[in-house]
């Protein structure tokens, strides 16, 4: 009997203790309706509003805010979002997703351990900005400076470059008309009569874009970078040998004063982009000619540069005539949704089962964009300049546990 209860207790089945994940709250979105800047771009657009929606994500969106990218209300009402008729209703959200930053009015709605994904324009930064974000211990992050962890690219700089490269070259063209203000030159030049010769300073996606853009209308390019294997990279990626040198004073003032146009158009991972061309050199280039400082939302690399907008982007100093928008991709604001909005998507569909805080501690990429952690600022290069202590967003996230 007893080798039968025995053989029978094996053989019945066992309990077993099996993990059960924890089931987490839909991540809850708010998308506002941007005010500042003629910023005409929109975070999210309707078809990535129902890819997340179908993964259980909530998303309330402000009445009009995808108008000036030509998506309405109902587009973003029948993609599953919520639309809010109030602005305090949206930023109730956990996470709001914006293409411009936040105003000093708009951080007063904002709330403890709250996300906020958006630009910081760096010339229109200042210490009342950083310092409020603080107070209301929001979580804060930089689109320019999060980073892809398996290829170490900045992917919405990377798309925006694209658009600025391209969009830099077009705007150049214009202002070189007569009708402009220009020295009336055609970039790409006809039989008989050379084409203009076009100074682009660095030589990332910006560049590229820029080259190729440059190339295709016919114009003399020549680019500069003190990085000799972007220089080579982006003649692999144009197809062509191009004029390249790195950035000699001499060389570089002997090719800006003979310039008809010059784009900056260098990237700083961290903070403001260095000064390359100094008032001087301005100075001495030909009048009607064209500076597109592409580099401004990061402070600008020509020393005569200040952040004008789309409502009035051009001023003329020393003869020379200054184009220096942040936001040039609002120029083409549907596109630009577009690009913003797949990147935004795919990065947020990484949350889905831990939510935007797990996604942010074990994400290094998107921890590289916070500035402002539940009160502290943790961007080396903001305290620096704004005299503001900094602390290491590590230490911080690993006190949290």
């Amino acid at each position: 009997m007893e080798t039968l209860a025995t053989t029978f207790g094996q053989l019945a089945t066992q309990t077993e203790t099996l993990e059960v994940s924890r089931k987490h709250q839909p991540l809850f979105i708010g998308i506002p309706k941007e005010t500042t800047l003629q910023e005409n771009r929109v975070a999210l657009v309707p078809h990535s509003v129902a890819t997340l929606v179908a993964n259980g994500y909530r998303i309330l969106v402000e009445a009009g805010a995808g108008q000036k990218a030509k998506f309405n209300d109902h587009d973003y009402s029948e993609a599953g979002a919520e639309i809010a008729q109030s602005r305090e209703k949206v930023y109730q959200a956990d996470l709001l997703v914006k293409v411009a930053p936040p105003t000093l009015e708009e951080i007063d709605l904002m709330r403890p351990n709250q996300v906020v994904i958006s630009p910081i324009h760096l010339p229109l930064l200042h210490p009342e900005y950083i310092t409020k974000l603080q107070k209301r211990r929001v979580i804060a992050l930089a689109m320019e400076y999060i980073r892809d962890d398996e290829t170490g690219v900045f992917p919405i700089v990377r798309v925006m470059s694209e658009i600025a490269g391209t969009s830099a070259i077009l705007i150049a063209a214009d202002l070189l008309s007569t009708a402009r203000g220009g020295k009336g030159v055609l970039l790409g030049g006809i039989a008989g009569v050379p084409p203009a010769k076009v100074i682009i300073l660095g030589a990332g996606v910006v560049a590229e874009f820029a080259s190729r853009t440059a190339i295709g209308l016919g114009a003399e390019v020549r680019i500069f970078d003190n990085n000799v294997y972007k220089l080579m990279r982006l003649q692999k990626h144009v197809g062509r040998q191009l004029h390249t040198s790195v950035i000699n004073p001499m060389h570089l003032r002997e090719q800006l004063i003979t310039a008809d146009v010059a784009i900056g158009a260098m990237h700083s991972g961290h903070g403001r982009t260095p000064v390359v061309v100094p008032e001087d050199i301005v100075r001495a280039m030909k009048p009607g000619s064209v500076i597109v400082d592409v580099s401004i939302d990061q402070g600008g690399i020509f020393e005569t540069s200040q952040t004008t907008s789309l409502e009035k982007p051009t001023f003329v100093k020393h003869g020379v005539i200054h184009y220096c928008v942040p936001n040039i991709p609002s120029r083409v604001a549907r596109t630009a949704s577009d690009a913003i909005s797949n990147i935004i998507t795919s990065l947020l569909l990484k949350a889905e089962s831990g939510g935007i805080l797990s996604l942010i501690t074990s994400h290094e990429g998107l921890r590289n964009g916070v500035y402002t952690y539940k009160g502290c600022l943790t961007n080396a290069y903001l305290g620096e300049r704004f005299q503001l202590k900094s602390t290491d967003l590590d230490l911080l996230i690993t006190s949290d546990f």
